[in-house]
């Protein structure tokens, strides 16, 4: 019998409202692996920043992506799709730190776009700090090995396609 492959950590990253949760949820089902909704991982306080309209710096960020990464060493050789906003490429050579063999799925959108979704969107996240996140955005190079997906396709057609990206066979869960 053949061993069953590993699987990698994927990380679907962008800025606020590019849709983050809702591939990331979607592709660990097509995948059959556990999501974990990073934005869950915050703590208090940087939710209470956020939600009085003040931007995370690199100190407010560590102990969350220490806590993705620690989700994503759980997982390892497991399989697990993480949201994560992952905005710099600092912040994702800790995630990669969890699991080399990390994959990155990059949810490109134009700014009006953002600007829209998150106008309609409850969240601690408010719209004030969209342009904090875009200015703060590192947009994964060559060597992340980063799948692009732009805006525009529906759940479906952007779950499919990142599978097909990423060489992802669908499983049972």
């Amino acid at each position: 019998m053949q061993p069953i492959p590993a699987l990698p950590a994927i990380v679907v990253m962008g800025v606020s409202g590019s849709g983050k949760s809702h591939v990331g949820a979607a592709l660990a089902r097509a995948c059959g692996v556990d999501f974990v909704e990073g934005d869950a991982l915050h703590p208090a306080t940087n939710i209470e920043k956020m939600r009085a309209g003040i931007p995370l710096d690199d100190t407010d960020r560590q102990p969350w992506l220490e806590a993705i990464a620690s989700a994503i060493a759980m997982h390892r050789g497991q399989g697990v799709v993480v949201a994560c906003s992952a905005l710099r490429r600092a912040y994702r050579d800790v995630l990669r730190q969890a699991d080399p063999a990390l994959r990155l799925v990059y949810l490109r959108v134009p700014r009006d776009e953002l600007a829209r979704r998150l106008r309609e969107r409850t969240h601690f996240m408010p719209a004030s700090l969209l342009d904090s996140q875009l200015a703060a955005m590192e947009e994964p190079i060559a060597d992340e090995h980063a799948i692009v997906l732009e805006a525009g396709a529906d759940l479906g057609s952007m779950t499919a396609m990142a599978m097909q990206a990423l060489s992802m066979p669908g499983r049972s869960a």
